[in-house]
């Protein structure tokens, strides 16, 4: 700051609010929300929300148009990225049990801006995502009575014919988002208790499809005669496994129920996996027996499985799916309308939204506003706007959200335990990494037990000064002991995680371009071989070379909860995966999600950015500590100095003042 001229001050002080990290309390069990969702509550919840239209809808669409009977590998490669973007989650929700989702854990590492867009995000994400599954819910009802809802609308209310929106208004998935939205607002206990009915009747109906969708199989379904297994080749296989992906989404519905878990350190990283494997393994045995039990190329992509066994000529049993259709799209809706309004509340509870919707409800502990506003904003999504066009913007969103939770966990794996202005030491920003070896001001270690003590005296102080600097390691986000001698001139001066910082960036920049060059490098582009070969290796370079030097610093090595294996390689993997997903989108997609970037950064700006809770706590008194500095003259004097939020120190003009500095001399002399 001293070598930046005055006339970049401002500029520089307007970033660093930009880039704030949330302050997080020293009891992070506390919350004005209820604690009473177990294991069972939250797996209930993941499954609800990743097994519901996917299952019955998505498959049969995928299939038919996209993949073919290779959708069964579309939906292992979108699974296995969605595993690496929930361990990520998982990591996060156990070590920080706060609601908000992607949009805290970037809040706590990245900064204020990049978390207010991921929350933005991530409320588009489940605003669509319910409305897109109740529009599911509605078509796949109609056509079981051969779309007598569409014809009586059409005929009797009306229609039209506007770009981007459905043909006629779908008051059907308009009212039972009002309906389930009146439900969720009694409480969680109350949508758990729902979400345990049609959760149970789905799996029973998922084993019912299984084992007699197995006994009907025919494999010359998969022969060459019916078009083989995989008829469009390996780029249907990827495009199928980016719109696949939709159909796991929802599992971060369990680190935003973090906050109401009763155990969440345990509960969230068994159900995070648990929900991931059952979801998992129910679309990829669903997805074998749908393309064995009739041609791939005749499924009905709006009733996929009923229709394949009304076609077996299994009414009775066509009705047992679509019963279990109903229930398995019921617990999406649920889970949709149970993480928004919490999304929501986290963003207002910062004061990066609206203060209304920071409200929780005395009697059944929700925020009822967040829910009732939203879910009516959710009901005119599924009201007016198309089935297609709300999938296809809902990737773009989860993808970006999942993006950053992944580098946010490199970013605090590598980050050195912050003070808080409230006192919070390490468990500020970590609340299971172990304490710092470094004691408070009016505390020291024990060497024989490891216990804490109050100084004594003066002395004591210099003592633990000399043992610090005797036995002083190195700290987390610096280099490595082993590599000093080597790269010490190069990187041996930077702060910690500073490093780091920098190589996550080039990761993420580095994947942009490669998944860009590969995805149009040749057709849009149209690249020479030379050129389009040597981009590639020279990105796949600065990606590898990233993740070496991050390997090089200190990382946090132990920890209480559950953390993400083989860090950084886990997450840099998610990253590069999440961003090639994107690049398969449309750019009518990339167009729609600019736009509503565009109003985000109104809103923060806005409001936000003036309303933040960070913000106002910069501007309040801070703490004082106490620091003793030993003079060339033998005198000990002590100076009263504020500390910030970042844990950096900045004097008290008016507690500095040398003649009010108080001198140990005599205690010196007695000594």
């Amino acid at each position: 700051m001293e070598t930046c001229p005055r006339s970049c001050t401002p500029a520089v002080r307007f970033c660093q609010k930009l880039n704030r990290l949330k302050t997080l309390d020293d009891d992070m069990m506390a919350t004005s929300l209820k604690r009473c969702l177990s294991t069972l509550d939250l797996t209930l919840l993941g499954v609800g929300g990743m097994v519901g239209s996917g299952l019955y809808v998505l498959t049969g669409t995928v299939a038919k148009e996209i993949v073919g009977p290779a959708v069964i590998v579309s939906f292992i490669i979108a699974g296995l990225a969605s595993l690496l973007a929930a361990f990520c989650y998982a990591e996060f929700g156990a070590s920080i049990p706060k609601t908000g989702s992607a949009y805290m854990f970037t809040y706590v590492s990245v900064g204020e801006i990049w978390a207010f867009l991921i929350g933005w995000n991530v409320i588009l994400e489940n605003m669509i995502g319910g409305a897109a599954v109740a529009r599911a819910w509605s078509g796949y009802l109609d056509s079981i009575f051969n779309h007598a809802i569409q014809n009586f609308t059409e005929t009797h209310i009306m229609q039209w014919n506007v770009p981007f929106l459905a043909h006629y208004p779908d008051l059907l998935a308009a009212g039972i988002l009002v309906v389930a939205s009146f439900f969720i607002s009694f409480g969680v206990q109350v949508s758990s208790y729902l979400n345990h009915i049609f959760s149970t009747i789905s799996m029973v109906v998922i084993i019912f499809i299984l084992v007699f969708g197995f006994i009907l199989a025919e494999p010359a379904n998969w022969s060459e005669k019916e078009g083989g297994f995989a008829p469009f080749g390996l780029s249907g296989i990827l495009a199928g496994s980016a719109t696949c992906f939709y159909a796991f989404v929802g599992f971060d519905v369990i680190a935003s129920s973090s906050e109401e878990a009763k155990n969440p350190q345990k509960s969230v990283p068994i159900a995070t996996a648990i929900s991931l494997g059952l979801a998992a393994a129910a679309y990829i045995l669903v997805s074998t027996v749908l393309t064995l039990m009739v041609p791939w190329h005749t499924l009905d992509p709006n009733s996929a499985l009923a229709d394949a066994f009304f076609r077996r000529g299994y009414s009775w049993a066509g009705v047992i799916v679509a019963i279990g259709s109903i229930c398995a799209m019921n617990t999406v809706l649920l889970c949709n309308l149970f993480s928004l309004p919490r999304i929501v509340y986290a963003m207002a509870e910062d004061g990066l939204f609206f203060s209304i919707f920071a409200q929780v409800n005395p009697i059944t502990k929700v925020p009822v506003n967040a829910i009732l506003v939203f879910g009516i904003l959710m009901a005119t999504m599924a009201l007016v706007f198309d089935l297609e066009a709300l999938v296809q913007f809902l990737s773009i969103g989860t993808l970006l959200a999942y993006t950053f939770v992944a580098a946010s966990v490199i970013v605090l794996r590598f980050q050195p335990d912050k003070t808080g202005s409230k006192g919070t030491a390490s468990t500020s920003s970590n609340p299971s990494a172990e304490p710092s070896e470094a004691p408070s001001e009016s505390q020291t270690i024990n060497e024989d037990s490891g216990e804490l003590k109050q100084y004594e005296s003066f002395s004591d102080k210099l003592q633990l000064v000399e043992r610090q600097a005797s036995t002083e390691r190195r700290e987390v986000g610096q280099l490595k002991a082993y590599w000093e001698p080597y790269l010490g001139k190069l990187l041996g001066d930077c702060e910690s995680g500073e490093v780091v910082g920098y190589c996550v960036l080039t990761i993420i920049v580095s994947s942009v371009s490669f998944c860009a060059v590969l995805e149009f490098g040749t057709k849009q582009l149209h690249l020479p071989i030379w050129s389009f070969t040597t981009l590639l290796v020279i990105l796949s370079l600065a990606y590898v070379l990233s993740l070496a030097l991050i390997w090089l610093h200190e990382p946090k090595t132990s920890s209480k909860t559950f953390q993400v294996p083989l860090v950084p390689l886990t997450p840099a993997a998610s990253i590069l995966i999440n961003i090639f997903l994107m690049m398969k989108l449309s750019y009518l997609t990339w167009i729609r999600f600019t736009v509503w970037i565009a109003v985000g950064l109104f809103v923060y700006f806005g409001y936000g950015i003036w309303h933040s809770k960070e913000g106002i706590r910069e501007m309040q008194p801070k703490d004082t500590a106490a620091r003793y500095v030993v003079l060339p003259s033998g005198s000990l004097v002590e100076t009263v100095q504020s500390v910030q939020p970042d844990g950096q120190l900045y004097a008290s003009p008016h507690q500095t003042n040398p003649s009010t500095a108080s001198t140990a001399e005599e205690d010196a002399g007695n000594r």
